[in-house]
């Protein structure tokens, strides 16, 4: 059952993720955390940015561990199948298709229409995860210094994404947490 849910989770999500992986995050997080429940919105988080690091399309780096997280090896390889699949022959279909009405302006507005609808998509998530993330140990104030760091390190400074991904992820190893005897010392000093 467990495979066949996988076929079927990154199937739909390979079948509707039209624009790539940006597209692709939300459909996976919603398939994996909403319906089928095998993992958290925090560790779905971690393994988004984890594969965000990674070189290479990031559903097929999702797909991979999240089926070999639920079902070994072979859900891995089905997840895979399952994502490139529908991919694959869409691609074929979709670009010969397209190419024959390529000068039609119905073409030109369906292209057109889906860019809001995955900002759309990426916003709600993007919401989600800053509702947690400033609900979490991190608290309202370190969150919305995360926002407006990151926004300055991408948008001003152009640095790239992957390289704040690995200095956030650097800095939650580097950074120590108390230990339950120093967490009780402290409560007991603040009585």
């Amino acid at each position: 059952m467990k495979q066949k849910d996988l076929f079927l989770a990154f199937f739909r999500v390979g079948i509707l993720g039209y624009g790539g992986g940006p597209s692709s995050i939300p459909l996976v997080h919603k398939e994996v955390v909403d319906k089928y429940k095998w993992m958290d919105s925090d560790e779905f988080g971690d393994i988004l940015a984890l594969g965000n690091a990674l070189p290479g399309p990031i559903a097929t780096k999702m797909a991979g561990y999240i089926g070999y997280r639920v079902g070994g090896t072979l859900g891995m390889v089905n997840a895979l199948a399952a994502t490139m699949i529908p991919t694959i022959i869409l691609m074929i279909i979709l670009l010969t298709t397209l190419n024959s009405y390529k000068d039609q302006p119905w073409v030109k507005g369906m292209a057109d229409a889906v860019v809001p609808v995955v900002a759309v998509m990426l916003a709600v998530m993007t919401w989600d995860f800053i509702k947690k993330s400033g609900k979490s140990k991190l608290g309202w104030a370190w969150t919305a210094i995360a926002l407006i760091a990151s926004l300055v390190l991408l948008q001003i400074l152009n640095i790239h994404p992957a390289i704040l991904i690995v200095i956030l992820l650097l800095g939650a190893l580097i950074k120590k947490d108390p230990s339950p005897i120093e967490k009780k010392q402290m409560g007991g000093e603040q009585k």
